[in-house]
């Protein structure tokens, strides 16, 4: 079911961004990447905040019946408003490679998610899996390069804008998408918030994001400038990211606020940046698949990166305890409970927390809370080291856009086209 939502999503996302570029020429395309931008920075601030609310209110499973409304608008407004071009051309859909292309992805995402918690990092599933994405995408790039009308055009890659944008936006998604996965876990888990709170925390790191994409796009389209607010906006994405890698169980509420903001005023600048220079660097007939394989980049790596930040904290978080199990030797119950506690999940849960306490001894509640505590510190500690890792990956991607060529943004649609002989120009007049 989540492969099919992602199928979807996946259409909505990209085809929403080619539509502000065949409507608008790459100059005037800031002010509405930005905007856009913000309208996803806003839907992301409610959703996860109403299914914060429904699930501390009612079930879980009232999270996936209360968007149905919201989906179905949608869908009549796209059916009735969004705009339509009309092209004489009919091409073929490349669905060989789309099916190579996703048995590269997904063993390659099953082993970063499974490795160092389900299987060892050598074993032979995970290495497997490894083995199986490489092989996957030779034979995508030879399919690729025998295609009539490829997914992904692999002579694209020698712009070193489309290349480099592609690379810097993978690497930003797996921080941004490490922020808005794991910066929860802090709150409920270590902070001990609930998770309707922990939804309106996050709203600070979004409106922020909201704030800056909307002023960076009316910027871009003034100034016909982009690469320094890209520059910009990894340096104060990399500095929250490094400040939530210094948290601990003493950082208060507004302390982890401010971090949020921090990434998400940096997350402005950039995110609508990265797609604007690889529209304005490829041939219009190229804009659709260029734009959807700068989201494609982006959402994987926000998935890759996540599954890399979930196995760190996974393994730091067994080391804490194996190291926390040989230095305090316990009775059978103080085990037990750490054994229970073990799973972050529980943390995040106040009523497991509470059943996990009801069912202990009363002679056993100062022990057990003090378990509780012990664990919060090893959550914190494990978190630490995930958004560390982010921070580095943000850098990575500071240096890398420092080599992104910056060309002016086109006035029109309309690819320049190279001129002609002078001798050829004489003889057709």
């Amino acid at each position: 079911y989540r492969g099919l939502q992602g199928f979807g999503g996946g259409m909505i996302m990209s085809t929403a961004f080619t539509a502000i570029g065949d409507l608008f020429p790459p100059r005037e395309r800031g002010r509405w990447q930005g905007l856009m931008s913000s309208v996803f920075g806003l839907a992301s601030v409610f959703g996860p905040t109403l299914g914060g609310y429904i699930v501390d209110t009612w079930k879980w499973n009232w999270v996936f019946w209360v968007f149905l409304p919201f989906g179905i608008l949608a869908f009549v407004m796209i059916w009735k408003m969004f705009p339509n071009t009309k092209t004489n051309e009919k091409t073929s859909v490349d669905f060989v490679g789309a099916v190579i292309l996703a048995s590269t992805i997904v063993p390659l995402l099953l082993a970063f998610s499974w490795a160092g918690k389900t299987y060892a990092w050598d074993s032979i599933t995970i290495i497997g899996l490894f083995i199986w994405s490489a092989l996957a995408l030779s034979i995508f790039i030879f399919v690729e390069t025998k295609a009539k009308n490829p997914i992904i055009p692999l002579h694209l890659f020698k712009n070193s804008i489309f290349t480099v944008s592609n690379m810097g936006g993978l690497l930003m998604g797996m921080g941004m998408f490490g922020a808005i996965m794991y910066m929860p876990f802090f709150v409920q888990g270590v902070m001990g918030i609930s998770a309707t709170k922990t939804g309106f925390v996050m709203m600070s790191m979004m409106l922020s994001m909201v704030v800056t994409s909307t002023i960076g796009g009316q910027l871009i389209t003034k100034t016909g400038r982009y690469k320094i607010f890209a520059i910009v906006g990894l340096i104060i994405m990399g500095a929250g990211m490094f400040s939530m890698s210094r948290m601990t169980v003493d950082t208060t509420l507004f302390g982890a606020i401010g971090n949020l903001i921090l990434v998400g005023l940096g997350l402005g600048l950039t995110f609508p940046v990265l797609t604007l220079t690889v529209q304005n660097a490829v041939d219009y007939k190229y804009l659709g698949v260029a734009t959807s394989a700068s989201q494609f980049f982006r959402q994987a790596g926000g998935t890759i990166g996540v599954s890399i930040m979930g196995s760190i904290m996974n393994i730091i978080m067994s080391n804490k305890m194996e190291d926390l199990a040989a230095s305090t030797p316990g009775t059978a119950s103080q085990m037990e409970g750490i054994k229970a506690l073990e799973d972050p999940q529980v943390l995040m849960d106040p009523e497991q927390l509470a059943q996990i306490k009801e069912s202990a001894p009363e002679q056993a509640l100062p022990v057990l809370n003090q378990i509780v505590e012990v664990m919060r510190e090893v959550l914190s500690t494990a978190l630490s080291g995930s958004f560390l890792f982010g921070t580095f990956i943000l850098v990575g991607a500071f240096i890398l856009i420092l080599f992104l060529k910056e060309i002016p943004l086109r006035l029109t649609n309309e690819t320049e086209k190279k001129p002609k002989d002078p001798e050829t120009s004489k003889l057709s007049s």
